[in-house]
């Protein structure tokens, strides 16, 4: 090699060792590490002497990424692809980084692979962060289906239930309740207590009710205003009754004074359930107003109960919002 060659190589070999980014070369026919950089050392605390093989490498690697990682760029790099692979290195001190590999295969001149070149980089910092933004977006999504008030299910999030469930019902022929419920004279409890306190109460209300129910599919939420909803997937005329009597002991149980009630000195609650095995030409909406109506009647005839039917879906008439003082 000249004195000039010798000169660049060492220049280039300088800058290579200067960056953050470690280079390194393997041999593809022995397997075997031509080259890496000091920084290795830095990063992950192995020697730079340590990195004999691929198998140094494949077996620094965190277990859950290794066959993954592995797999994919001896693929790529036998069909002469470069490529990319982002996995956890083992520090020498048992910890993981997050390294980004950046491969480049090398041909010799009848085309076959003679080694692969690249440069590891410590993304560390940018994986924390894609985390913390993956977290972020999970918290809006729960947020955007959460009632901010009370923690239970929002609205919306009742519309995307009852709709998935119902169509699951429709499939399976299994029996589908849903409970609609109303806190007993709310406005009085608001002008009396305050809006705080109301608050507070509606709070303790959506506690009660999430402790009424416990399969992973029974669904909790805020119709809106002092009504509660409840869906049951699965669940026959018997069962839901049991449960919408569970959930009016629930909130007798938290004790919540009501003095301008005409029902009990104590917080009551006036429950609406129906049950259904939906046709396919059922209607949803239809079988929630036929629910709406029965939650009507049990605040016409006394409050604090609940009124039960199994039904099809048939739209109720009339309009209940009169009775929901």
């Amino acid at each position: 090699m000249s004195q000039a060659a010798a000169t660049d190589s060492a220049v280039y070999k300088t800058l290579l060792e200067s960056t953050r980014a470690i280079p390194w070369k393997i041999d593809w026919k022995t397997m075997t590490f031509a080259y890496i950089g000091p920084q290795i050392e830095t990063l992950l605390g192995w020697s730079q002497a340590s990195w004999v093989s691929a198998e140094d490498w494949a077996a620094r690697m965190h277990p859950e990424d290794r066959e993954r990682v592995v797999g994919f760029c001896v693929s790529q790099s036998q069909n002469g692809v470069d490529h990319e692979a982002d996995y956890r290195a083992l520090t020498a001190a048992g910890d993981y980084v997050w390294i980004r590999d950046v491969v480049h295969v090398v041909r010799d001149d009848n085309g076959e692979v003679d080694a692969l070149i690249g440069f590891m980089f410590d993304i560390s910092e940018r994986k924390k962060t894609e985390e913390q933004l993956l977290t972020l977006q999970k918290q809006l999504e729960e947020y955007s289906y959460k009632d901010g008030l009370t923690g239970v299910a929002n609205r919306r999030m009742f519309d995307t239930v009852l709709a998935s469930e119902w169509a699951n019902a429709q499939r399976s022929q299994q029996p589908l309740s849903l409970i609609l419920l109303d806190i007993d004279h709310f406005k009085q409890y608001n002008d009396h207590y305050g809006h705080v306190q109301g608050d507070d109460c509606l709070k303790s209300v959506g506690q009660a009710l999430s402790l009424a129910v416990n399969r992973p599919r029974d669904f909790v939420g805020r119709f809106g205003g002092e009504e509660f909803v409840l869906v049951l997937p699965e669940t026959d005329e018997a069962a839901a009754r049991h449960i919408a009597e569970r959930c009016r002991q629930q909130v007798r149980q938290q004790r919540i004074a009501h003095e301008r009630s005409s029902v009990s000195s104590l917080l009551t609650i006036s429950l609406g359930v129906g049950s259904i095995v939906p046709g396919a030409h059922d209607r949803s909406l239809d079988f929630l107003n036929a629910v709406d109506k029965l939650l009507y009647q049990a605040k016409q005839r006394g409050r604090d109960r609940l009124e039960v039917a199994g039904m099809t879906a048939q739209s109720p008439g009339g309009d209940a919002a009169d009775a929901r003082a």
